[in-house]
């Protein structure tokens, strides 16, 4: 995502140990700030997998979801979410508000902070060059 000039996150589904679908922020590029990996991680392991529903799949992303991004999950009924950096300004897993907490029809379990150092770095680093540029 950082290459093309997006917010640096990234999204996989994984199941049984295996990837089956990846993908990055595209917001800028494609001009739709709905455009989030995880929503394109969701849709093409819907695809690939033949379901819409992933509940023996782990939705794996740099930063923590978004309220968009965590009602698809809900909605997808994936059965694990793991992130790495907090997002103080737009997480609903803690950042600004716990979503999960709330009594959805389904609750996917939650992993927090994964590798958040690296995650974390990634993203402050790719603000501190924005605000570098002219």
């Amino acid at each position: 995502a950082r290459d093309h000039g997006e917010v640096p996150v990234g999204a996989v589904v994984v199941r049984a140990g295996e990837i089956v679908a990846r993908a990055r922020n595209r917001s800028r590029e494609e001009g739709d700030m709905t455009s989030h990996a995880e929503l394109h991680a969701l849709r093409e392991a819907a695809r690939v997998l033949g379901t819409p529903y992933l509940g023996d799949c782990t939705l794996v992303v740099t930063l923590e979801p978004c309220p968009m991004c965590y009602g698809a999950a809900v909605e997808a009924r994936v059965g694990r979410i793991v992130y790495g950096a907090d997002n103080p300004k737009l997480g609903a897993l803690g950042g600004v508000t716990d979503l999960s907490r709330a009594a959805w029809g389904h609750r996917p379990h939650v992993t927090r902070g994964v590798r958040a150092r690296e995650a974390s770095r990634l993203l402050h680093d790719f603000f501190a060059a924005r605000r570098e540029q002219p």
